[in-house]
């Protein structure tokens, strides 16, 4: 009696561990959701349809300004690049009492795609009413991006946020 007890419980010790191997870790379940959400991140990128959303601005020669509670949006498509991104710094051909930041929306002059080491870079040209300007976004392979607007009428200004998919309001 006393080995058959015995031999159960050496049975029972060597199939717990087998057990718990069947379970993803959490550390697994994480790696996968990365992996995923850069896939996601790549297809977005490569589709040359995205959103920029901006939560931190930098202007040259100012502080940074939190941008967490502004509104704020830049949305990437081949054939049309709408901004809604306030400006902070200096301008320097606006008529007084004229400013709307940087909110324009027109046709890319050009449009460029990138692959590099670590990430992308998307390079773009607009012409709005008023002004024209280059775009310069780095994106991370997690969707985090670096944006940087260099315009005729302004100062340079990079706002630092992440990149979404772009929100179908039809």
């Amino acid at each position: 009696m006393k080995t058959k007890l015995f031999l159960l419980m050496i049975l029972f010790v060597i199939s717990l561990p087998l057990s718990f191997s069947q379970e993803k870790s959490k550390k697994t379940l994480r790696k996968e959701q990365k992996i995923e959400h850069q896939k996601q991140i790549a297809a977005m990128v490569n589709s040359k349809e995205f959103t920029f959303v901006a939560n931190r601005a930098l202007p040259q020669g100012y502080q940074s300004v939190d941008m967490t509670t502004n509104p704020n949006s830049l949305k990437f498509q081949p054939e049309m690049i709408e901004s809604y991104m306030p400006f902070f710094g200096r301008a320097y051909n606006v008529k007084y009492g004229n400013d709307t930041g940087l909110k324009f929306k027109g046709k890319p002059d050009e449009f460029s795609v990138k692959t590099i080491k670590k990430g992308y870079e998307v390079k773009a040209k607009v012409a709005g009413l008023n002004d024209f300007y280059d775009l310069f976004l780095t994106i991370g392979p997690d969707g985090n991006a670096s944006l940087t607007i260099t315009s005729n009428n302004r100062s340079t200004i990079t706002y630092y946020g992440n990149i979404e998919a772009e929100k179908n309001t039809k």
